[in-house]
């Protein structure tokens, strides 16, 4: 699988208390534990040039994840219509933690994807919706963080196609933290947590999700359907 880690990489560089925990970047921590999984793996960055999504990169890349917090309004908008083209014809999306308000993802869920939150350490306990679901394999009944920034419902996104998993937080809040949705022919993950506080992508646990997630997200083994005026058989 070819896959494109995105991150702002903006915290890292300016919070000494996030590179702590991340010295390289959250995507450099992502793009190891997928090159370890055997995909052929690629990162970019907010201020690469065309934020590290050029034509060239994002012919190559069969999924993308994304990770976005303080600088969405900063992605050009030449961009977005870039990536939502790609996921409308295949391409995968994984949609990780405050990325659930980056333009990319508003602009293919068409609401406002906006939440509750809560930055205090809360214990969060992701519950496993649906066992039968492949991006939970290798997962017990629910992933227990000790820490995490809070989110809470409403949550503005359309139904999803399907809920993975379902989060509690020790303040008493639930949210839906894993829901997938189909826009065209791709397929788009959203995974709730992340702080870039937090360790969370060095849990195990976590990275498996991740890992399965792009695996499921693999584009469609099928051809593209005719579309459009049509002179063919059958006519």
């Amino acid at each position: 699988m070819r896959v494109t880690v995105w991150n702002e990489f903006r915290h890292e560089q300016e919070e000494a208390a996030v590179r702590d925990v991340y010295p390289d970047g959250i995507h450099m921590v992502i793009a190891d534990f997928l090159k370890k999984e055997g995909h052929d793996v690629q990162t970019a960055v907010l201020d690469e040039a065309e934020h590290g999504l050029s034509d060239a990169v994002l012919d190559r890349t069969d999924v993308l994840v994304w990770w976005g917090h303080k600088a969405h309004e900063e992605v050009e908008d030449e961009i977005v219509e870039k990536v939502q083209a790609r996921v409308l014809k295949g391409m995968g999306l994984i949609v990780l933690h405050s990325a659930h308000f980056s333009k990319v993802f508003k602009k293919l869920m068409g609401t406002s994807c906006d939440l509750k939150w809560r930055e205090a350490g809360d214990t969060e306990r992701l519950w496993v919706a649906d066992p039968t679901h492949p991006i939970v394999e290798g997962i017990d009944e629910y992933i227990e963080l000790e820490q995490e920034e809070m989110y809470g419902e409403h949550f503005d996104i359309p139904t999803p196609d399907e809920h993975v998993f379902i989060r509690w937080f020790s303040g008493g809040e639930v949210f839906r933290s894993g829901a997938t949705f189909k826009r065209g022919r791709g397929k788009i993950f959203y995974f709730r947590p992340g702080h870039e506080t937090y360790p969370t992508y060095h849990n195990q646990s976590v990275q498996r999700v991740i890992k399965n997630a792009v695996k499921w997200a693999a584009p469609p083994n099928t051809s593209e359907p005719v579309r459009g005026h049509y002179s063919g058989p059958g006519l």
